[in-house]
């Protein structure tokens, strides 16, 4: 099927690359408009206890909220000075009714100590703004921002819209800056690799298509569901890096073949017969594992999901139908430009793959035990970690609304703008002060207090000591939720915390489930790859080694605070919940996709020979390079973002580099085929049943030929 595709694309060549620059065309006008429709939440778990008290909240109290918290300073004056409060309040009044719906300052809550600094020279004012989602608040904040400074004062702008208005800015200018140096880089590497301009120029021809195609396919997503701006990462790292790797494969085995002598069509029908083969398979199973993201309530590792499928999805169809095409109007010219003089194609036994390979034929044990501990080590301090929630602390110091909400969690009454809030439902209102008490008598509870009314619906509010992101605050909240309800009324409690251990709970449901879809897919989609059942396991098994690595460097780094100096983050001491969840889905769909390159030549040469070592030995000496040299270009795209102001996408950036660099080097290379080695003719084995069917319905590569 495969070779036939392959001889329709060279035939079809120009509508096929006519189709592609229209829809270019079209994408980087439309598709690149996104950014406009992202949001920055979407961590929470819509429906949690924390997610249904806001909704009640809302319908019963109104809507309030920090969303704009401006912060009012003097250095001479303190807030009983009436110059003070003019200033705050006439700067305030003047604010348009339709914009800002509620106001709440030092002076109309009767002096609140919350609202006022320890050294009484600082206060500042809560502000609602109109708005039914966080892009139309957004632009509300945009519209006053200016007429926010006081005459006199010092006047800074925080909150809960000024730091996502902040994020969102900050992941548009990461993204923009890490185009514009990756391009013309890995460009240049390409080149290196390639030996020629025009070939290089095809994978980040099909890495352009695959992001432009991605942001397409993420707008059209807008339009039905929240998708959240983070996932603009996932899709240009994934785009970009699977479109390389694809496309380097596909270009590598197209010379191979032009080398042996074939003509252009039937050199490309054969490259699509071989590593057209593999890289549907290989795009199948990076989507598989996206997809476990999918049965996550969260907004954000939905989105993830959805943006990483968009990527794979567009890259794999580029990959088979445009760069085929390329190829066929290229021909033998795919070496124009060369700017080195290239080895024939099909030489092994040479270099360092061949010395490698036969190194680890002799010595298996060694490599194998040697690797394995080395990244049983590294995994290690993935044993203690804590997992904690997003603050303004992802935001680089400095910025503005991270100095507010740093100033205040500082200078003022502890948790004032971060409290647990209980929304209480009491039919007899005489039993509302005796759950307060209740609550007030919880251990760590420093104060609670009735902060609302509507009817037989109370919102109490509730200070504690701890960090809200603590596991100790977590506890805290269990321990309120365990305080029983007014008789025959409903309790449901909220705030930051709260949000965060619905989160945790939802994680921790779902997780299983996750890795049951993706390590089950993996498993089918690899037997009917390879006929085997023991290469599936051993693909697995090699994964999770690889990730645990990578996890047991997160710990090390953004918990503990390790390098935080360096790479310029705020250390939280926890890793917010959400990232390895994500980095477990990348990680192992880019795992497997150098697992299936790698065994799909080992596979096509023991079917030619039947000898299990030669055949390792030659698949490692043949997609050695091509793997190593895939996984440095990712790791160009990878590293870029891990510079990000962002701490999160700075930790999943680290967190991927870390992970493609063990898996492309040390896990490849070495331990799967040492391990490969140790099992001999038990890697092909399948009870007869299944090998039979598998012979019959799988979809293992052929070359047509036998190799040299």
């Amino acid at each position: 099927m495969f070779e036939r595709w392959g001889r329709t694309m060279v035939r079809r060549r120009w509508w096929i690359i006519g189709a592609a620059l229209a829809f270019m065309a079209f994408g980087g006008v439309w598709g690149t408009q996104v950014f406009g429709a992202l949001i920055t939440e979407g961590f929470e778990d819509p429906s949690g206890e924390s997610s249904r008290a806001v909704v009640r909240a809302e319908e019963t109290l109104g809507r309030t909220g920090n969303d704009v918290v401006v912060l009012y300073r003097s250095p001479t004056m303190t807030v009983d000075d009436p110059a003070f409060q003019r200033a705050v309040t006439d700067t305030l009044a003047a604010l348009p009714g339709e914009t800002v719906t509620a106001t709440v300052t030092y002076w109309n809550t009767n002096h609140s100590p919350g609202l006022v600094s320890h050294d009484r020279r600082a206060t500042y004012a809560v502000l609602t703004l109109a708005g039914a989602d966080e892009t139309e608040r957004g632009q509300a904040l945009q519209e006053i921002e200016d007429d926010l400074a006081a005459p006199g004062l010092q006047s800074q702008v925080g909150g809960v819209t000024a730091v996502s208005r902040d994020i969102r800015e900050r992941v548009a200018s990461d993204i923009a800056l890490a185009e514009t140096i990756s391009i013309p880089v890995l460009l240049a590497l390409l080149v290196l690799v390639f030996g020629s301009v025009a070939a290089a120029s095809l994978p980040l021809a099909i890495g352009g298509l695959a992001i432009i195609g991605a942001f397409t396919a993420l707008r059209v997503m807008s339009y039905l569901t929240d998708v959240s701006v983070f996932s603009i990462n996932v899709v240009t790292i994934l785009g970009l890096g699977l479109a390389i790797d694809y496309g380097l494969f596909m270009v590598g085995r197209f010379r191979e073949e032009l080398a042996r002598g074939s003509d252009v069509q039937d050199a490309v029908a054969r490259t699509m017969a071989t590593a057209g083969r593999t890289v549907a398979i290989s795009g199948v199973t990076v989507a598989v594992s996206l997809a476990g993201l999918l049965i996550f309530p969260m907004p954000f590792l939905r989105s993830m999901g959805l943006g990483g499928l968009s990527a794979v999805l567009v890259a794999m169809i580029a990959a088979l139908t445009v760069l085929p095409a390329l190829l066929g109007v290229l021909g033998h010219r795919v070496d124009a430009l060369s700017v080195r003089r290239r080895r024939p194609a099909t030489a092994t036994e040479h270099g360092f793959w061949y010395r490698l390979a036969h190194s680890i034929m002799r010595r298996p044990v060694l490599y194998a035990v040697g690797v394995l501990a080395v990244l049983l080590l590294a995994g290690a301090p993935f044993l203690r970690v804590e997992f904690g929630g997003i603050d303004p602390r992802v935001l680089p110091a400095g910025t503005e609304s991270r100095v507010v909400t740093e100033t205040v969690d500082r200078d003022f009454v502890q948790n004032s703008q971060l409290p647990i809030e209980a929304i209480v439902t009491a039919p007899d209102p005489a039993t509302i002060e005796r759950y307060v008490g209740a609550v007030r008598a919880v251990d760590g509870v420093t104060g609670a207090d009735i902060t609302g009314r509507s009817g037989d619906v109370f919102r109490v509010t509730v200070t504690y000591r701890s960090d809200p992101i603590s596991a100790e605050t977590r506890d805290l909240v269990g321990h309120i939720r365990d305080v029983p309800a007014p008789p025959g009324g409903e309790v449901l409690v909220g705030g930051l915390t709260a949000r965060l251990a619905d989160q945790l709970d939802a994680v921790a449901d779902r997780l299983p489930w996750m890795a049951l879809i993706i390590v089950g897919a993996t498993f089918v989609l690899l037997f009917l790859a390879f006929g085997s059942l023991v290469l599936p396991v051993k693909a697995i098994l090699m994964n999770v080694l690889s990730l645990g690595a990578s996890f047991g460097a997160l710990v090390l780094i953004f918990q503990d605070g390790h390098l935080s100096g360096l790479l310029h983050f705020t250390s939280t001491g926890t890793l917010e919940a959400t990232q390895p969840i994500l980095v477990l889905a990348v990680v192992f769909g880019l795992s497997m996709d150098y697992e299936v390159f790698l065994m799909s030549r080992i596979r096509e040469e023991y079917e030619r020979t039947g000898d299990n070592t030669h055949a390792v030995a030659v698949g490692l000496q043949r997609s050695g390079r091509i793997i190593t040299s895939a996984a440095l270009l990712i790791l160009v795209v990878i590293g870029l973002f891990s510079i990000s102001g962002i701490t999160f996408i700075k930790l999943i950036g680290v967190a991927l580099l870390i992970a493609v660099l063990v898996d492309a080097t040390i896990v490849r290379a070495l331990l799967v085929p040492a391990t490969m080695r140790l099992l001999g003719a038990v890697n092909w084995w399948a009870p007869a049943p299944l090998k039979r069917f598998s012979d019959r319905h799988g979809f293992r590569e052929t070359s047509g030929q036998p190799r040299a």
